[in-house]
């Protein structure tokens, strides 16, 4: 080995076998990754997966609900003719006579209702299905090829299935609801299953657990991070799904009320029902992160 030299470029000599193993380890700590590199310093919002100070943080955050706010003003201002797009002021006024109407808070009890219920029932199908295909490669062969057709075969072309199976009631909303969305549950969720790492499953053997202990004590507890994370994803491609639904006869809900006031051209009344369902987007995908944390501390990224 070439001889070492100081700061002043001074010959040390060849640096003993374990300090040389020590300053290896030392470059492999997370201080030394810390630790400034050569050449030009990185900004604070260019640096790869780095956080960022809490005043940029905020800054852009604002900077993009201005953003979209700012294109709608300017829109509105310019509509005319075939292109009729309301001010922010026209569409509150819409929410606003759709609440004296008494029927807004109607109409968002009977969608969350139905969102509630077929979601619901499709996140708990893909939570048992989908830990059985990720664990057993046998639950895997056999459920996989079915799961890959279905989830193909798209939820609006079951339509008329549904009225002429299942009627106009409530059952054909719910129904569809869940065929619209457990069969790309099911996949994601078996994928985190697949995740737990190998070494954590077989140290669980060794210590005496069975199959079962290791399905509710290892591989469950792993994924649950990552189930309520699927959970939050897909229930966008819910609401998607809702609105479809809503046109199997029914008399409320908020995707109903957008069809009837486009029969009556009320422009305004469907721009506030359309950001109806972003803040009920908003408001879900926070409850959802927030439900994230609390029950998995230890997956914070």
């Amino acid at each position: 080995m070439p001889p070492l030299k100081d700061d002043t470029g001074t010959t040390t000599g060849a640096a003993p076998p374990g300090e040389r193993r020590t300053v290896i380890q030392w470059r492999r700590t997370l201080g030394a990754q810390r630790r400034g590199t050569r050449g030009r310093r990185q900004h604070a919002l260019l640096r790869v997966r780095d956080d960022i100070p809490a005043a940029w943080r905020i800054g852009l955050m604002a900077a993009g609900l201005a953003t979209p706010i700012l294109l709608w003003l300017l829109i509105s201002s310019g509509s005319s003719g075939d292109l009729i797009v309301p001010s922010p002021a026209e569409t509150w006024q819409g929410a606003m006579r759709l609440h004296d109407d008494g029927v807004l808070l109607g109409d968002f009890w009977a969608s969350s209702r139905r969102i509630l219920i077929g979601y619901t029932i499709s996140m708990a199908i893909a939570i048992v299905l989908g830990l059985g295909m990720g664990t057993f490669r046998s639950v895997e062969a056999f459920l996989e090829p079915p799961t890959g057709f279905m989830r193909y075969i798209p939820a609006t072309a079951l339509v008329p299935l549904m009225l002429f199976w299942l009627g106009i009631d409530e059952t054909p909303k719910i129904t569809l609801i869940v065929l619209g969305s457990v069969f790309f549950n099911l996949l994601m969720v078996a994928d985190v299953a697949r995740a737990v790492p190998r070494e954590i499953i077989n140290a669980s053997y060794t210590l005496g657990a069975g199959r079962l202990t290791v399905l509710r004590r290892v591989v469950l507890p792993h994924s649950l991070p990552g189930i309520i994370d699927v959970a939050r994803i897909n229930l966008a491609a819910a609401w998607s799904i809702l609105v479809v639904a809503e046109l199997l006869a029914a008399e409320e809900g908020l995707a109903f009320r957008i069809v009837r006031a486009q029969r009556f051209r009320q422009i305004d009344e469907m721009f506030a029902i359309l950001i109806i369902f972003g803040i009920i987007g908003v408001v879900s995908d926070l409850a959802l992160r927030a439900l994230r944390r609390r029950a998995a501390p230890w997956a914070r990224a």
